[in-house]
């Protein structure tokens, strides 16, 4: 919506309200982050998650220059991968043990490597490890926000060791530890499952290595849109 009626309409209002939208996208990733680290529900960490990514989306297009602009769509491309890919992941385990509780799991990894294994992929490119797909939206969207506002831009930094904290513990929560009983019946993953997850994995490594296969597409039209604010 913002890229494309808001800000091509209201140019000068968007430059004007620059550092209201760096404060806003500041609030959206902290808070954001805070809320999906106090979830107890597996779902709900993954969906607060979801919006605190959105935050960096905003800052990047607050930048209103190359770099943050780009880094912020190729932010909300990443995140539909990685994204769909958790809360697949989350609907994988409900198929099996019918709750969501965080604190009712633990040791899953032992039962379940595969599903374990791209587990790992979702919630490490969500995390932005470097070599993953969110890394690399991320770093552009720092570099390209901090170009325009040092102070809030540092300060963002904080919802990326949030992130970490929180989905380090959610691991550490599900996937580690003693197997509890009731999800010793659990089965790896299906066919079916395998079929919608793997795609998902393959895309959040393969655009983490190579992210120009996304990059040229819309770079083009990025410029064109830089190009308003230019006169």
């Amino acid at each position: 919506g913002f890229f494309r009626l808001n800000w091509p309409l209201m140019q000068d209002t968007a430059v004007y309200l620059t550092t209201f939208m760096y404060c806003l996208a500041l609030i959206n990733i902290i808070y954001g982050a805070l809320c999906a680290m106090a979830q107890t529900d597996f779902k709900k960490l993954v969906a607060y998650s979801s919006v605190s990514h959105m935050g960096f989306v905003l800052l990047g297009l607050a930048s209103l220059n190359s770099e943050g602009v780009n880094g912020s769509i190729f932010q909300m491309f990443t995140h539909g991968t990685s994204s769909a890919m958790m809360f697949m992941l989350v609907g994988v385990l409900y198929e099996r043990a019918h709750h969501r509780e965080i604190a009712r799991f633990g040791g899953i990894a032992l039962k379940m490597p595969v599903y374990f294994s791209l587990a790992m992929v979702g919630f490490f490119a969500a995390l932005g490890l470097p070599g993953m797909s969110g890394f690399i939206s991320e770093i552009m969207v720092f570099l390209g926000a901090f170009q325009e506002n040092q102070l809030l831009t540092a300060i963002a930094t904080v919802g990326v060791v949030l992130t970490a904290g929180y989905i380090l513990w959610t691991i550490q929560r599900v996937f580690l530890g003693t197997l509890r009983p009731e999800a010793e019946g659990f089965k790896d993953c299906t066919r079916r499952e395998l079929v919608t997850l793997v795609p998902l994995a393959i895309a959040s490594i393969v655009f983490g290595v190579l992210p120009g296969l996304v990059l040229y597409i819309f770079a083009p039209s990025t410029d064109l849109f830089l190009s308003w604010f230019a006169n």
